[in-house]
C-alpha cells in the first residue's frame, strides 16, 4: 500500500506539473483570439482556413522550448529534429525528451516495484527511455516504405508530363496534384517553395533530406545532372523507373524467401518466455529459484543476455541481404 500511494502520489504530481507547464501563455491565447477572428470560413468567397494557414510563420516551439533552448548546441539535437522531420511527426524535440524521460522513470518504478533489484531496473529504464524514438524510426520506416511503392508512378507521371510539352515545375505540380500519399504531399513541398523563389536544385535537395530513400535519390541525381549537362529528362525518367520497379521487385522476391528465417527467429525468441509461463501455469512455484538471489537468479541474467544475442544475430542474417 505504502509503495501503491507513493506511484499514486508521484502520478498526480508528474501530471500536475506537466498541465502547469504546458497551458497556454496569455500572449498564445491571445494569438489564438486573433486568428480566429479573421480565419475566414469556406463559402465566403475568399481565401480558405487551409490556405489561408500556409500564408502563417511557422508555429512557435513547443511548451518545452527552453530545453530545446538549452540542447541547441549539442549535434544530437539536429539529428532527432531530423528524425522527428523524416517521420512526420508533429511532436517536438523537447516533448520527446520528456516522453523518454517519463517511459525511463514509469520502467524504472515498475520493475523495481516486481524485481526489486537497482541494476535490472536501470537496465529497463534505459531500454524504456529508447521507445519513443524506436516509435519514430518505425514511423519512419513505414512513410519511406509507402514512398518508395508510390514513386515509380509517380516518376511515370512526370515522364508523361514532360513528354506532352510541360515543364519540369509544371510536372512537379502535377505529381503534387494527382500522386497519392506520401508522394503528392512532398512534391507538393517542393513546387511550393520552388514557387517562393528557391532554386530547384536546393528544393529537391531538402526533399532528400525529408525522404532519405535511395529509390529517390536515383530520380534526383538524374534530374540535377540532366539539368547540368543535358539530354532526353522524359528517356533517363523511363529508364531510372525501369530499374526502380526491377529493384521493387527483387527486394519482393528476397523478403519472401526470408520469411522462414524471421519466423523461425520470432519463434526462438518467445518460445523460451511462453514455456517459462505455461510451466508455471501448470506447476505454480516451478521456477522460483530463478527469480531468487543467488545463482538462479544469475542463470535468468544470463539466459535473456544470450537470447538477445541469440535473436540480433538471426535478425541481421535475415536482413542482410540489400538489393
Amino acid at each position: 500500500m505504502l509503495l501503491v500511494s507513493a506511484f499514486l502520489f508521484m502520478l498526480l504530481m508528474v501530471f500536475g506539473i506537466l498541465a502547469f507547464t504546458m497551458r497556454s501563455t496569455p500572449e498564445q491565447r491571445a494569438v489564438a483570439s486573433r486568428l480566429s477572428s479573421v480565419r475566414v470560413k469556406p463559402g465566403d468567397g475568399a481565401i480558405l482556413g487551409g490556405e489561408q494557414d500556409l500564408l502563417l510563420k511557422e508555429p512557435a516551439p513547443g511548451n518545452f522550448g527552453w530545453l530545446e533552448d538549452m540542447l541547441e548546441q549539442f549535434p544530437i539535437t539536429d539529428k532527432v529534429q531530423l528524425l522527428i522531420l523524416q517521420a512526420h511527426s508533429s511532436t517536438t524535440f523537447g516533448s520527446l525528451l520528456a516522453t523518454s524521460f517519463g517511459c525511463a522513470i514509469a520502467g524504472c518504478f515498475f520493475t523495481f516495484l516486481f524485481v526489486q533489484f537497482l541494476p535490472i531496473a536501470i537496465g529497463v529504464a534505459c531500454l524504456m527511455a529508447f521507445v519513443p524514438y524506436g516509435v519514430l524510426g518505425f514511423k519512419k520506416k513505414r512513410r519511406v516504405d509507402a514512398f518508395n511503392v508510390i514513386l515509380p508512378d509517380a516518376i511515370d507521371m512526370m515522364a508523361r508530363s514532360l513528354r506532352a510539352g510541360h515543364s519540369m515545375v509544371a510536372a512537379i505540380s502535377i505529381v503534387a496534384e494527382h500522386a497519392a500519399e506520401p508522394v503528392g504531399s512532398e512534391f507538393s513541398e517542393v513546387f511550393r517553395k520552388q514557387n517562393f523563389g528557391l532554386p530547384l536544385r536546393e528544393a529537391l535537395t531538402q526533399l532528400l533530406n525529408r525522404v532519405p530513400s535511395q529509390d529517390l535519390r536515383v530520380v534526383v541525381t538524374g534530374i540535377l545532372v540532366q539539368k547540368d549537362t543535358g539530354g532526353n529528362l522524359a528517356e533517363i525518367l523511363d529508364r531510372t523507373v525501369k530499374v526502380i520497379r526491377e529493384r521493387l521487385r527483387i527486394a519482393g522476391e528476397i523478403r519472401t524467401h526470408t520469411a522462414q528465417g524471421r519466423m523461425t527467429g520470432w519463434i526462438l525468441c518467445a518460445l523460451p518466455i511462453v514455456m517459462l509461463v505455461l510451466i508455471n501455469l501448470i506447476n505454480p512455484g516451478y521456477s522460483d529459484v530463478l527469480f531468487k538471489p543467488g545463482f538462479g537468479r544469475t542463470l535468468l541474467y544470463v539466459g535473456m543476455a544470450l537470447l538477445s544475442v541469440g535473436g540480433f544475430i538471426i535478425r541481421q542474417i535475415v536482413n542482410g541481404i540489400e538489393v
